[in-house]
């Protein structure tokens, strides 16, 4: 017998409304800081070596610490963890508001992402909480979670370019705070109260073996450009990595109660459901980044009209989310809508890949772009549905952990080595034109063949599923 009560059917929209406004809040402060970058710099006197330290410090602990969320999501209830992550987030971004100086804001920025890695993977418990056991349902609350994702990630550069021009940097960390208050003063009138407290002990050893190993592949792919791929420290910082990656499998392994359970990678189309993401990831925010920069450093546009030029391409992929991709799903299933989201975003990819340094918005980004979004649109929902769904009913918080940590690790790891690839071919070279052009050509091409990698992935490694199967497995997700 289920143990979870419930709120009326009148408040259940409202929960998922909440629900989604977690995933935009978690995905935008990944890129709401970007335009306040250089006055931060000026103000808080940071290098150029370390200034994307503000971006990564965020990444980093969100990645490493979403399986430790998800398993506390399991163990002590999705709502109380979800409270608690608002509770933390806010506190990070007061801090990074108020910081004096580079150490305080990178303590801030670390802040904010354990906070996010506590709301992300309990979020997406509530949801199947909420809307598990109406199959009718759950495809179109799936839908609307995803399409807050790319929502924010957007809204983040459209925002953070209108507060930094008529506010001050300060404000794209303290608009989180109000946010917070609210979502906190609703929680409780809209959440399902699930059952916690399962007995079970949490694995801080592991959850720190694997936040320091993921930690330090981010750091050793993000530094590599600047020092050097062949420069000692980052050799070090990759068998490092590499080292505390397998220590945290063998505690897995031999662990009573592990963070992760290995076995749950066995479940038919989790494991490929997971590595779609890391690639989806990998590929899509890497295009975002370089599609932002094109427009401003290539085509001349200030903050605030770069921002509105990448507002078609999010509305595309909400109404993706939402009207198409419940379609698609249900006439082709999981696997040919995957590799057919993949296969569009890698187009899309290939197409922005032709840009010019004489180029035009309506003919060099418009288009391929919207290509782009229709991929993505279609690709998300059926790899996230998946992968939440093939897990077992008491471990639906670690499966949110594990989906949304493929997902961020790939974008961090996906974004350092378009980064790289980038620099090495001219972007690097601030003021030409056609150097940066070249530089961002190369990074999207990159991003093409990490796509096209997905799109293989999954046709090899997918399980046909019908639709009803994946339906009927979220449904026991919940009512178990």
């Amino acid at each position: 017998m289920s143990t979870t009560t419930k709120p009326g059917a009148d408040r259940r929209w409202l929960g998922l409304a909440v629900i989604a406004a977690a995933q935009f809040m978690v995905i935008m402060d990944t890129s709401i800081i970007g335009v306040a970058l250089p006055r931060m710099q000026a103000e808080l006197g940071f290098t150029p070596e370390n200034l994307s330290w503000v971006f990564n410090a965020y990444v980093v602990a969100l990645g490493g610490l979403l399986l430790l969320g998800g398993k506390l999501s399991d163990v002590l209830g999705a709502r109380r963890v979800f409270s608690a992550g608002w509770v933390v987030l806010l506190a990070g971004s007061l801090v990074a508001g108020l910081a004096g100086n580079v150490t305080v804001e990178l303590i801030g920025r670390a802040v904010q992402g354990a906070g996010s890695a506590l709301i992300a993977p309990s979020a997406l418990t509530l949801l199947f909480m909420l809307f598990g056991a109406r199959p009718d349902e759950l495809p179109k609350a799936l839908a609307l979670y995803g399409a807050a994702a790319p929502a924010g990630g957007t809204a983040g550069v459209f925002l953070g370019g209108v507060i930094t021009e008529y506010l001050s940097w300060p404000w794209v960390f303290y608009i989180n705070i109000p946010i917070a208050l609210l979502i906190l003063a609703l929680v409780r009138g809209v959440m399902p109260a699930g059952g916690a407290g399962s007995g079970r002990r949490v694995d801080v050893l592991g959850a720190v073996t694997v936040t320091a190993g993921l930690g330090a592949a981010v750091y050793a792919v993000v530094q590599a450009p600047e020092i050097g791929w062949n420069a000692p420290r980052t050799w070090w910082a990759l068998a490092g990595a590499a080292v505390l990656v397998a220590a945290f499998v063998v505690l897995q392994a031999k662990g009573r109660d592990p963070l992760v359970r290995l076995g749950i990678f066995r479940a038919p189309n989790l494991a490929p459901a997971n590595l779609a993401q890391l690639l989806l990831g990998a590929a899509w925010i890497p295009m975002w980044f370089f599609l932002n920069l094109y427009l401003q450093q290539v085509l001349g546009y200030t903050a605030f009209p770069s921002g509105a030029a990448l507002l078609p391409m999010t509305l595309l992929i909400m109404v993706g989310m939402i009207v198409l991709a419940p379609r698609v799903l249900a006439a082709i299933g999981p696997k040919a809508a995957t590799v057919t989201g993949m296969t569009l975003l890698a187009a899309g990819m290939v197409w922005l890949a032709l840009i010019d340094a004489d180029g035009s918005y309506a003919v060099d980004v418009l288009p391929a772009s919207l290509l782009a979004a229709l991929g993505m649109s279609l690709a998300f929902i059926p790899t996230l549905g998946t992968a939440i769904s093939a897990a077992r009913p008491e471990e639906g918080g670690l499966a949110s952990g594990i989906v949304n940590t493929s997902y961020q690790i790939g974008s961090a790891l996906g974004l350092a080595v378009m980064t790289a690839i980038a620099a090495a071919n001219g972007a690097d070279q601030l003021g030409d034109k056609t150097a940066l052009t070249e530089g961002y050509s190369a990074a999207f091409v990159g991003a093409a063949i990490v796509a096209a990698a997905g799109a293989l992935s999954a046709l090899a490694l997918f399980r046909s599923a019908s639709t009803s199967t994946e339906t009927q497995a979220a449904h026991e997700h919940v009512a178990a």
